[in-house]
């Protein structure tokens, strides 16, 4: 079969697509930009990269007329704008007017379960997208699923922040609310079997595994899972407002997507029947086997995708890799050649290695201090931290920067700052030779936005006289215990 995979960056798109491969399907990968999708899979003739942007209509006319399915993953989470559910469904709807004009005769949406009665804002806009994608005439299949438990999944990283951090939480209510989690293996499983699956055409499934927990049972048995005894007190006075900031301070993810999990946690995610398991024979992982596997993952450290990695601040924004050229008029540098008489190849190692849990080399509490204050102002921080401790691919998270390119074979590295900053902000690392000699190349590079911008490079610039200066001396010196 030919088959249309949207959002084949993202979380689950980047595990399915393998999967669909492996069982002899030829894949149409839509993206919004192909610089990254290239940069990261090798897959041969059996993937076609497209790009398409869902809110623009004429960008949809490369999508093949003959495919004979189509996925529908691509949503954001961390959209917070009063426009936001218009764009999505508006998104939905460029969607169905270009699927209309293929010959495909099954479309296959992974969504929520939403059967609340008053839903949150992004549970009414998940909705209102499986609505539209019902009335396109086309055959269709959709999986409700509640939060799902993985390596690099939102909801999974979430409690292992709460449960690895706090032994005692004053939790807001929403811990109480139930929820059937189900693991990311078995979503996989189900999204394959249900295509060209003629028992699964125009039904709507709700999937989970066996166990209905609330968030704080969750959380607890996380804790047994790894050894730790925790204590949780609910406080019925912590505000959506409230409850979203202690989320965005406490674990990895910003506010915006804060705020939107908060909204949805009052909503119970219970599957209401079990007609998937006649269509799709399964018997899912418990939460503490999938709890299990994700450990494995992260300790193997092959997690395959992250949550981090596909948001970017939510997909209905321009793409971040047009910041991979550094801009060159309106800036403002501070540049640092540091000269060394190692091997390159172990200087650029160190250099790939940066961040996360090695963290920045030099002075690294400032650098988590500076995390700190970003959360507080609502931005990312830096507990975001690596999606692996050994790779890095262009798209990557890298704490609160984005990598936008990731050479090997020119020994270069070159960030894009996440942070809240009053500007844009570069921070590029690379190997150079001059004159027979090595030296490591470390540029940070600064847009200012007006004058608060310039009033900010200004004021930071006497610590990136002593703290780039260290990075760097301290990057061409490090070596790795073995």
């Amino acid at each position: 079969m030919k088959i249309l995979l949207t959002g084949a960056n993202g979380y689950i798109g980047t595990r399915l697509l393998p999967i669909l491969l492996e069982e002899g399907h030829e894949v149409v990968c839509m993206v919004r930009d192909e610089r990254r999708f290239a940069l990261e899979t090798d897959f041969g003739d059996k993937v076609q990269i497209i790009t398409g942007d869902l809110l623009k209509p004429n960008s949809l006319k490369s999508i093949p007329a003959d495919i004979n399915a189509a996925y529908y993953l691509v949503h954001s989470m961390s959209g917070s704008g009063k426009d936001f559910v218009a764009l999505e469904l508006q998104s939905a709807q460029n969607f169905v007017k270009a699927i209309q004009l293929t010959k495909c005769n099954q479309l296959i949406y992974l969504t929520g379960i939403a059967n609340d009665e008053s839903l949150s804002k992004h549970l009414n806009s998940r909705l209102a997208v499986e609505e539209e994608l019902k009335s396109s005439g086309i055959p269709y299949t959709i999986l409700r699923a509640a939060i799902i438990i993985g390596s690099g999944s939102a909801s999974f990283e979430i409690i292992r922040d709460l449960a690895e951090k706090l032994p005692i939480m004053v939790a807001p209510k929403w811990v109480r609310t139930r929820c059937q989690p189900i693991g990311i293996r078995d979503v996989l499983a189900y999204l394959s079997g249900v295509l060209a699956n003629k028992k699964a055409n125009n039904e709507v499934f709700d999937i989970g595994g066996p166990d209905i927990l609330t968030y704080k049972q969750m959380i607890i048995q996380y804790g047994e899972s790894r050894g730790l005894k925790r204590w949780i007190l609910t406080m019925p006075v912590l505000t959506p407002r409230l409850s979203s900031l202690w989320l965005n301070l406490v674990t990895s993810v910003p506010y915006s997507l804060a705020r939107s999990l908060v909204d949805s946690m009052k909503n119970e995610v219970i599957c209401q029947n079990e007609d998937i398991k006649k269509v799709v024979p399964r018997t899912c992982l418990t939460y503490k086997e999938a709890l299990n596997l994700a450990f494995e993952k992260i300790e193997q450290n092959s997690i395959v995708s992250s949550w981090k990695d596909a948001l970017n601040r939510g997909y209905l924004e321009t793409s971040f890799m047009d910041q991979v050229k550094v801009p060159q008029n309106g800036t403002v540098e501070y540049k640092v050649k540091m000269p060394f008489e190692r091997k390159a190849e172990e200087v650029f190692e160190n250099i790939w290695g940066i961040g996360g849990k090695r963290g920045w080399y030099y002075l690294d509490w400032l650098w988590s201090l500076r995390g700190f204050l970003d959360k507080v102002f609502g931005g990312v921080g830096t507990r975001r931290g690596r999606t692996s401790n050994v790779s890095l691919q262009a798209g990557d998270v890298l704490d609160f920067w984005r990598v936008l390119l990731a050479d090997k074979s020119s020994k270069r590295l070159l960030l894009y700052a996440e942070m809240k900053v009053p500007g844009e902000a570069w921070l590029e690392f690379k190997i150079i030779q001059f004159h027979g000699k090595s030296y490591l190349s470390q540029i940070a590079t600064f847009r200012p936005h007006g004058l608060w911008g310039r009033i900010y490079w200004y004021a930071m610039f006497p610590f990136h006289l002593f703290i780039f200066d260290g990075m760097a001396r301290r990057i061409t010196q490090f070596k790795p215990k073995l």
